[in-house]
């Protein structure tokens, strides 16, 4: 009778073992963010100076580098760094009720907020504000990445209704900030509203170069999202709505119509293809930067030299940009409509 009870305390032993490996299984990329979040809460896109990946077992050796970075300043909102881990934990503390991963995630907010500027915008880094790292930073969507965290925490939506509430007063406080900067950073062509740089300096607001082929200009990428960020907004003031019919107004303006950008194959290059820009009745595309007061594109190498046909720019940079694509395509189509109906122009 006793060996059956030993038997018995086995397999249910080895059954817990199994349930415990598939529940950390589940929660690996909660607790690898744990791992990598940094000391002031926000979070690095890099780990030896490279892009990583949550979804991988580290080594003990690995975790403990790791944690030692822990101390440095290079967290930052680029590239998704920050607002992706935050949304992340607060889905798996909904799901695995673990007060960690809420924690964590409330710390990343609270890294939100301190680093955004008085005049409401946020740099590409904080605190490491070295170059163009204290921009403020609408490049890739980084501010607006930022705003919609906080956004959803004050509207307690898309599972954010289980962060505090005492995150709620300081993040509607920056909402508001934010789009003041947004609206004071429009740019203004011989007295019209158009749509936005990529960055701008946090002093001035004036339109600021990051990389050597970022210039100054006006962005058809970055503008598409702070479009759709003050569309989402209740109420919107005058304000607000002159912001988003100049920026339609403007999207409609420069529209490329009848141009596709295609990949042909390319034997002998780096990538054994290249891009090119070529006829399409059926297609409109823009550019990701137009020259402000002349509204052409143009197109850069890392000499920082303005060149106007993405031909004219070495290989490497016209294929390893955005120069073109569709991104306001939804807004003009579905998402500016449904807003105009329902709080006019």
């Amino acid at each position: 009778m006793k060996s059956y009870k030993n038997i018995t305390k086995i397999v249910l032993s080895g059954v817990a073992c199994l349930c415990f490996v598939q529940v950390n299984a589940q929660d690996l990329q909660a607790d690898n963010m744990l791992l990598f979040q940094r000391g002031n809460g926000g979070w690095s896109k890099q780990f030896k100076g490279k892009a990583f990946k949550y979804d991988v077992e580290f080594s003990d050796s690995e975790k403990s580098e790791i944690a030692a970075e822990a101390r440095k300043d290079d967290a930052n909102i680029d590239n998704g760094a920050t607002a992706k881990e935050i949304r992340y934990l607060v889905k798996a503390y909904k799901k695995d009720k673990n007060p960690k991963y809420l924690a964590a995630a409330e710390d990343g907010i609270r890294y939100l907020l301190k680093a955004q500027y008085q005049n409401g915008g946020w740099p590409q880094y904080y605190p490491d504000k070295r170059f163009y790292r204290a921009h403020i930073t609408y490049n890739d969507n980084a501010m607006i990445n930022a705003l919609n965290v906080l956004q959803d925490v004050v509207l307690k939506q898309n599972d954010f209704e289980v962060v505090s509430e005492k995150l709620i007063e300081p993040s509607a406080n920056a909402i508001k900030k934010g789009i003041d900067c947004i609206l004071k950073t429009q740019i203004k062509v011989n007295g019209k509203l158009t749509a936005w740089c990529q960055q701008y300096d946090e002093r001035t607001l004036e339109p600021a170069k990051a990389r050597a082929y970022e210039l100054p200009s006006i962005s058809g990428s970055e503008s598409d999202e702070i479009v759709e960020f003050l569309m989402s907004q209740p109420n919107p003031s005058r304000e607000i709505k002159d912001a988003i019919n100049a920026a339609v107004e403007w999207f409609q303006t420069v529209k490329i119509v009848g141009y596709k950008i295609i990949e042909v194959p390319a034997p002998g290059t780096e990538k054994g293809k290249d891009r090119q820009l070529v006829a399409d009745d059926a297609s409109t595309i823009w550019a990701r930067y137009y020259e402000i007061g002349t509204n052409k594109p143009f197109f850069c190498d890392r000499d920082g030299i303005v060149k106007y046909s993405i031909q004219d720019i070495g290989y490497e940079r016209r294929n390893g940009y955005a120069w073109y694509g569709t991104w306001p395509k939804k807004v003009l189509e579905k998402v500016y409509p449904a807003w105009v109906k329902r709080n006019g122009k």
